[in-house]
């Protein structure tokens, strides 16, 4: 079932979009060279115990995972591109590192991913990165009244062809309110005019995910992280839109960032486990 969101209740969203955005600033800032995964993932505890929210991750268990997940963050690096285990790795110079994370403030959810690149970026890297970017801006501009939800995925697909991208249709975006996952599936390939009409008060997980080379994935033995077929590497981008009488909404936007500092990275420690 589609549950269409009042004003009020888009806002309660809103409020965990705020804080989603800024867990996933405080990430990219902290993601350096010599930083252990799961120094982010314990630093993210922190930060969602200490504002009182609740993670969407903790105890999932879908159809796909190998056992419940007990993460609060996926972490994915390179040819991982989804549902990343955050894991005992240091973070090397040029590695690709996409965070997404969900959680629930007040009985509402918000979702959010992004890719950044841990110091040297390679050219071909911030290609992929942008290519995700821009056919997210290119999704949330098709989220309007009138138009259909193949819209939304056409958007996707075209920037994805311009860049020369494979896509795959197995894993997309989501309706998303009171919980991570609700009805509708947004696949990151379609056609213009088909699908369900857009309204007011739909609110939907949109993101975009490419591997350079390939749109078949493959599974880590740890059930959960999801890679690139042929190991070519890989980005996400996601944002939580609502759909309003006016502009599209987006309710995990980041505000515009500062550089990291050594200090930044220095407020990493055990004491967030």
């Amino acid at each position: 079932m589609i549950e269409l969101k009042t004003p009020a209740e888009i806002e309660r969203m809103h409020v965990a979009g705020r804080f989603v955005a800024e867990v996933l600033t405080e990430v990219g800032r902290l993601a350096d060279v010599g930083v252990n995964l799961m120094d982010l993932e314990h630093h993210v505890r922190g930060m969602i115990e200490r504002r009182g929210a609740e993670s969407c991750y903790w105890d999932y268990a879908p159809s796909f995972g190998k056992g419940p997940f007990r993460n609060v963050i996926c972490l994915s690096v390179n040819d991982a591109v989804l549902h990343g285990l955050p894991h005992d790795y240091v973070l090397r110079d040029g590695d690709v590192l996409s965070a997404d994370i969900a959680v629930g403030i007040d009985g509402w959810v918000a979702d959010s991913a992004r890719t950044v690149i841990v110091g040297t970026a390679a050219e071909e890297d911030l290609r992929i990165i942008r290519a995700t970017e821009e056919a997210l801006e290119a999704a949330i501009e098709a989220a309007r009244p009138g138009n259909r939800l193949g819209d939304i995925s056409a958007a996707i697909y075209a920037v994805a062809c311009d860049y020369g991208y494979p896509v795959n249709t197995e894993f997309g975006g989501h309706g998303i309110g009171r919980t991570m996952h609700e009805d509708l599936h947004v696949s990151n390939k379609g056609q213009p005019g088909r699908g369900m009409k857009l309204r007011p008060g739909l609110t939907l997980a949109l993101e975009p995910w490419f591997a350079r080379t390939t749109d078949k994935i493959v599974y880590d033995p740890d059930g959960w992280t999801i890679r690139s077929a042929d190991g070519s590497r890989t980005a996400h981008s996601e944002h939580t839109v609502a759909v309003t009488d006016d502009a599209p909404l987006v309710l995990t936007r980041r505000e515009p960032e500062a550089p990291a500092t050594r200090v930044d990275a220095d407020r990493l420690s055990t004491k967030d486990a």
